[in-house]
């Protein structure tokens, strides 16, 4: 019960941080989210833990917060803003990636922390190639899906009241093609058939709940730019 929890307070912060820097900074506070949400996923990635009965990462909720950002930038701004908060997340994966993995191959100092610390970030970031080059695929298919079929939908449901329609339909597709794509890729002919249709539909259920979950937020994002709540900064307004 303590992970489910946890789990439940994680999705809080992650949803409840992407509301707060949205009504703080607007458009530029949702691009600022997508590289940390795409950096802390996949760092989680590595978190396996018990869920509901399931073994899981931890790295669904931010990964799928992603959704909920690039669903907030087409129902609030423009499908081209939407697909620019994509371009910026599959740079972030990437160059974190490289910059990372040349990181990795120095050699620490001998002391005894210091060679510590060196094993606990070379476990996170030292990925076969394989394996980053899934994760880029899965997030750039399944990203410019969700925000082709947010459109897609709101052509054909454009009421307000019909958010939750092109919300789900287009997140929830978005999450099957992620899941495919990075498990066939990364998995296909390491593990068993059976072990791969386990790992593809327990984490595809997590991130189901997780896009289900985030609906009112976009209702909620909606409401308050409608209500001039949004305060957009721009980033020569922007002070440290």
């Amino acid at each position: 019960m303590r992970n489910e929890l946890l789990w439940a307070l994680l999705l809080i912060v992650n949803f409840g941080s992407i509301m707060f820097i949205y009504t703080k900074y607007g458009k530029l506070g949702l691009y600022i989210w997508v590289p940390i949400s795409t950096i802390l996923a996949n760092i989680q990635v590595v978190l396996l833990v018990d869920l509901f009965g399931f073994g899981t990462t931890l790295g669904n909720i931010l990964y799928a917060g992603g959704f909920l950002v690039t669903d907030i930038l087409s129902e609030n701004y423009s499908e081209k803003d939407a697909k620019n908060a994509v371009k910026i997340g599959f740079f972030t994966m990437a160059v974190t990636a490289v910059i990372m993995k040349i990181a990795i191959m120095f050699v620490p100092t001998n002391v005894e922390a210091g060679i510590n610390n060196f094993k606990s970030v070379k476990l996170i970031f030292d990925f076969m190639p394989r394996i980053m080059f899934a994760g880029l695929l899965a997030y750039g298919i399944s990203q410019n899906h969700d925000v082709w079929a947010y459109e897609f939908w709101r052509k054909r449901f454009p009421e307000t009241k019909h958010i939750w329609i092109r919300n789900n339909l287009s997140t929830m597709v978005s999450q099957l093609i992620d899941n495919l794509v990075f498990t066939l890729v990364a998995f296909y002919g390491v593990y068993p058939k059976e072990v791969l249709i386990e790992i593809y539909w327990v984490t595809y259920f997590m991130k189901f709940v997780v896009a289900a979950l985030d609906t009112p937020f976009v209702y909620l994002a909606n409401y308050l730019k409608r209500r001039g709540k949004i305060k957009e900064v721009l980033l020569s307004e922007t002070s440290v």
